[in-house]
């Protein structure tokens, strides 16, 4: 449970976040890394019903966001939450490869639609967005690898 309640409060304090200072928009991508894996982490625990978390989180933004901002976030997480329970679902790969085909999948729609949406097209800011989002899941791949080749082989 407290995968899914850290999800759902950092998606609610993000948007809280960006409608209160706006101006902070590249710090505020830097950020939404943290989620995606949050969200892949809720994905893994709870399977379909990571849906509901997404579902909470998003009603809650909209009621404490600035309405343009909630809006952006909700259907940008919508479409990227989409492309990431497909990939969960779907493919069998190992998690730590589904980790990263859901980030780089998911991390370019999700920036286009929400800063489009806002009519944010500074590209230092959208590459910040899917460069943080794309590094987080890179490094937790990197570290899930690393760890399963240390295992030992089963008998």
């Amino acid at each position: 449970m407290l995968w899914a309640a850290a999800y759902m409060g950092s998606v609610i304090a993000i948007n809280y976040a960006f409608s209160l200072a706006p101006h902070l928009d590249l710090v505020w991508s830097c950020w939404v890394g943290l989620i995606f894996i949050l969200r892949d982490m809720v994905q893994v625990r709870f399977g379909h019903w990571s849906l509901l978390a997404m579902a909470a989180g998003t009603v809650v933004s909209y009621l404490l966001a600035d309405p343009m901002v909630a809006t952006a976030s909700v259907l940008a997480f919508a479409v990227s939450e989409t492309i990431d329970w497909l990939v969960f679902t779907v493919t069998r790969r190992p998690l730590r490869d589904r980790l990263w085909l859901s980030a780089a999948l998911s991390v370019p729609a999700d920036t286009a639609i929400f800063f489009g949406l806002l009519d944010i097209w500074d590209p230092t800011v959208w590459t910040a967005s899917a460069a943080s989002k794309l590094a987080g899941v890179t490094v937790v791949w990197v570290l899930m690898r690393t760890r399963a080749a240390r295992a030992p082989l089963p008998a």
